[in-house]
Parts: structure tokens; C-alpha cells; sequence
């Protein structure tokens, strides 16, 4: 069962995470040229489709970490330093990217549109977004990491 459980998780990981790191990063790029040139409209038609992907796939991510701490529990690792720190981690990047750059996603595309954000919003620039994707996908990328390496495993991998 723990085969079937490990194959799941990193499966999910692939299918989920995957998308969302490439479209998130993809995002800011595109929106510079948006706004350069506010008559192009494929550029935001392919914002409105980087925005879709990166919020579909955020909620099929929750199979991640179901998968995860599943697979956790049948390898009797579930106190081990490197799953708290990969939990804690995981908790993080899914902070920023429901928080922080998915509401950016939301206010930049209606900026694009002409309407103006709120005013209590925070600015929504290229940067601030490929920023925001950045720490998101280092929080990944370490966890990811995390899981290989797996400090104090009596693997040897």
C-alpha cells in the first residue's frame, strides 16, 4: 500500500504542482506585455487562461499533502524532522499562492481591463507577482529536496 500511496503523491505533485509553478511563472511576463500595449488582446486572453490554470490546479494540489501525509503515515515517519519541516513548508507555499498571488492574479487582470482596483489593495505589478512566484517556487523546490534527501534516512538515498 505504501508503493501505491508514495506513487499517488508524487503523481499528484507532477500533475498539480507542476502547472501551477509554470503558469504562476508565466503570469508576470505576460501581464508586462499587457500592459505595454493595452490593445493586445491575446496577451490577456492568455492571462485569463494563466489565471484559470494557476486556480484549477491550486485546488487539485490538495492531493499533495492528502497523499503526502497518507503515504507519511504508512512509512511511520510522520515525527521526523524533514516531513515537519516539509509540512510546514508545504503550509507556506500554499499561503502565498491562495493569499498573496492569486488575489495579485485577480486585481492585475481586472487592471488590464481598465477598471481600477480597490483602493485598499496592494499594487499589482509584473514585479511584485514574479516576486511572489519566486518565493513560491523555492518553497517547492525545497520540499521537494525534503522529500529526496530525506535527512536522517536509513535508505542511504
Amino acid at each position: 500500500m505504501t508503493k501505491v500511496l508514495l506513487s499517488l503523491h508524487v503523481l499528484a505533485a507532477l500533475v498539480a504542482v507542476g502547472p501551477v509553478t509554470v503558469a504562476a511563472s508565466m503570469f508576470p511576463a505576460t501581464l508586462r506585455r499587457a500592459l505595454g500595449d493595452p490593445a493586445d488582446g491575446d496577451a490577456r486572453t492568455t492571462l485569463r487562461t494563466l489565471r484559470r490554470i494557476c486556480r484549477v490546479y491550486a485546488a487539485v494540489g490538495i492531493a499533495v499533502p492528502l497523499t503526502g501525509l497518507a503515504t507519511a503515515g504508512s512509512l511511520g515517519v510522520m515525527g521526523d524532522g524533514w516531513l515537519i519541516a516539509s509540512v510546514v513548508l508545504t503550509t507556506a507555499a500554499v499561503a502565498v499562492l491562495a493569499v498573496l498571488i492569486l488575489p495579485a492574479q485577480d486585481l492585475a487582470l481586472a487592471g488590464t481591463a481598465g477598471s481600477a482596483p480597490p483602493a485598499s489593495a496592494p499594487p499589482t505589478t509584473p514585479a511584485r507577482l514574479a516576486m511572489l512566484t519566486g518565493v513560491f517556487n523555492l518553497l517547492w523546490a525545497t520540499v521537494t529536496v525534503l522529500m529526496i534527501i530525506r535527512p536522517g534516512s536509513t535508505t542511504g538515498a
